[in-house]
């Protein structure tokens, strides 16, 4: 394990680890960033679409539990709300382009007509565009917070009580997905019940024939349903098994991008969509595997050059904070 710089995705110090981080985390982290980039590459999605719902079955709500396990709710309100404004200021700042592009180019999720009313809407309520995740940990975060420091009950009431208040906020008020908002509360009930990550998920080669088995029926690829659950539980299982036994180098390179998350979830949809002319150029190749090589590299370095410029420059200290 390496001492901690900075976190991303709500990553603290956890108790019980000496305040280091915890590798197999950065590594799974790794692992399902890489699998978002490759699959908002419209041509990869659109060419391998069953190969999408798949990965898009297990790489988010896995990072959900994740994201549930590391926030710390024993910070002072300060240091916590200055955690939830780092996740705040780049939504913002992101979503809004996202917004102002989405009614300019000829998109999937294309806005027919932007008034002041869709805008707020789709920002504070409805996002559209791979940022809703931001959003998601704000709220989960926020009602996390509200729910365990000044409701005094006991940690499994605590945990029930959070339950019924991602409900409201979801099925009821309509600002996030109830299914998300549960795998971010698997993961803070785990952090609660203090049993380490890996505890619950055990690494197991069993679990890559598992998975491989509940993802051949399409049924199961539904995050809401109890395949769905299997699925996400049994990629992570099989992901940490593969930690053990991947090479130095590989690990490596997946631990460094683990912990340069928030970044490449940040900035790489800029680049997903500057990559879409490669496409005709790259076609001789008919897998598509060498678009996605290129694709990735340009993402990937993209993305770390920006946040290297922001450093550079300052800026990052006003975009996000590094806690």
């Amino acid at each position: 394990m390496q001492k901690i710089k900075w976190c991303d995705f709500g990553g603290t110090k956890v108790r019980g680890y000496g305040g280091t981080r915890i590798e197999e985390l950065d590594f799974l982290k790794g692992v399902f960033i890489i699998l978002m980039i490759t699959f908002h590459l419209v041509y990869i999605g659109d060419s391998y679409p069953y190969a999408k719902q798949i990965v898009y079955t297990f790489h988010m709500p896995g990072f959900l539990i994740i994201s549930g396990y590391l926030m710390n709710l024993d910070k002072p309100w300060k240091k916590f709300f200055k955690t939830i404004l780092g996740y705040v200021i780049p939504y913002f700042i992101m979503e809004s382009g996202y917004i102002a592009m989405a009614s300019q180019l000829p998109i999937r999720e294309h806005i027919d007509e932007l008034t002041v009313g869709v805008f707020a809407d789709t920002l504070l309520l409805h996002p559209i565009g791979p940022y809703w995740y931001l959003q998601t940990l704000i709220y989960c975060g926020i009602a996390s917070m509200a729910v365990t420091r000044l409701v005094p009950m006991k940690a499994y009431s605590q945990i029930l009580l959070l339950g019924i208040v991602f409900y409201l906020l979801s099925d009821v008020l309509g600002i996030m997905s109830f299914a998300c908002s549960l795998y971010f509360l698997a993961g803070a009930a785990l952090r609660r019940s203090g049993l380490s990550f890996t505890e619950v998920f055990q690494p197991s080669v069993v679990a890559i024939l598992a998975f491989a088995l509940l993802v051949i029926h399409p049924q199961n690829l539904l995050m809401e349903q109890a395949g769905g659950v299997l699925i996400v539980y049994m990629a992570i299982v099989g992901f940490l098994f593969a930690y053990s036994h991947i090479g130095q180098k590989g690990r490596l390179l997946l631990l460094y991008l683990g912990r340069n998350t928030m970044p490449l979830f940040l900035f790489s949809p800029i680049f997903t969509f500057l990559c879409k002319p490669l496409v005709p150029v790259l076609q001789f190749e008919p897998t598509g595997l060498l678009f996605l090589l290129v694709s990735l590299v340009i993402c990937i370095v993209g993305s770390l050059l920006i946040e290297s410029a922001m450093k550079r420059t300052g800026l990052s200290r006003y975009f996000y904070y590094k806690w």
